[in-house]
């Protein structure tokens, strides 16, 4: 009898369950899955009718789950990604003996995060091609995704919906001054900042514009001395004298001999992510690299 309960169950009834507590309310759900209301209606009575339980509540605030339900609901997620895992394996099986993949990247992160995954994924798939682009900022990483010209992309947060991501690190942004250069207390203060010559990036560069709203939420107003696009140059120019910068840490790196590094006085970092296109119909060779990703975000918190 249990048995023939549990053969019953369809994979789209435990899909609606999901998508309908995460949504609270049948509506979106359908909304979501592209499918009539009645349909998710239907799949939910049905689903609680071969359970012999009740999963969801009605009600004017929407659709709420019932204490079984949210233990229901949590088993469904270990089905759904069980499923997942298990076709993404079939795919690897069948397609690691050749192929290409193709990551699209800002700079520095090419430089730092990237050498250390591409080795251990040639090591694993020595007969799989690797090619990588890499751009002075996240908008032509996030073009390469659109036109299909990339698998994955590394990028920063925030990106739009047409992007699905996966966080990576997360990078502080630091002010860097000339080794001569004394704080006024061992904290940096807004006003040494603004006081102080300041060497960017050209105007447009995502990571400064973000940088600059930062500091103007705080009552700060930075104007640039100097804009520069190499972030090498930037930080031989600190080294020299010649001004301060603002910079994530990871497109500082290396930091010159005597260049003094300070926390700003309101912390802030950047999020650095994977993404990839959300409809995008990734090759097992980009699965493949994709998890080895994944494992270096383990390593770079």
């Amino acid at each position: 009898m249990g048995y023939g309960r549990h053969h019953q169950l369809k994979l789209f009834q435990l899909q609606v369950l999901i998508t309908v507590a995460d949504c609270s309310s049948f509506s979106e759900a359908a909304l979501q899955l592209q499918v009539s209301q009645s349909a998710v209606s239907y799949a939910i009575a049905s689903l609680e009718q071969d359970l012999g339980v009740v999963l969801l509540l009605r009600g004017r605030f929407g659709a709420q789950l019932t204490p079984v339900g949210e233990q229901i609901v949590d088993r469904a997620r270990q089905v759904s990604y069980l499923l997942e895992e298990m076709f993404k394996q079939a795919n690897l099986a069948r397609g690691l003996s050749g192929g290409h993949v193709r990551i699209s990247s800002f700079r520095s992160a090419a430089t730092h995060i990237l050498p250390e995954v591409i080795a251990e994924f040639c090591r694993l798939y020595p007969a799989i091609a690797v090619s990588i682009a890499d751009y002075d900022d996240r908008p032509d990483v996030e073009e390469d995704l659109r036109k299909g010209r990339a698998d994955l992309g590394i990028t920063y947060l925030p990106t739009s919906a047409e992007f699905e991501t996966w966080d990576l690190m997360r990078d502080e942004i630091v002010a860097l001054f000339p080794p001569d250069f004394e704080p006024q207390t061992d904290q940096l203060a807004w006003a040494e900042l603004a006081a102080y010559p300041l060497i960017m990036a050209p105007d447009g560069d995502s990571c400064d514009a973000m940088m600059y709203a930062h500091c103007e939420k705080h009552g700060i107003s930075l104007r640039p001395t100097y804009q520069i696009r190499s972030d090498a140059t930037i930080m031989n120019m600190v080294a020299k004298g010649l001004g301060a910068a603002l910079s994530p840490r990871l497109a500082a790196e290396p930091i010159p001999t005597g260049v003094k590094v300070y926390q700003l006085p309101v912390p802030m970092h950047r999020v650095i992510c994977i993404a990839a296109l959300k409809e995008a119909l990734l090759t097992p060779a980009a699965y493949a690299f994709l998890d080895l990703l994944k494992n270096a975000a383990h390593r770079l918190q």
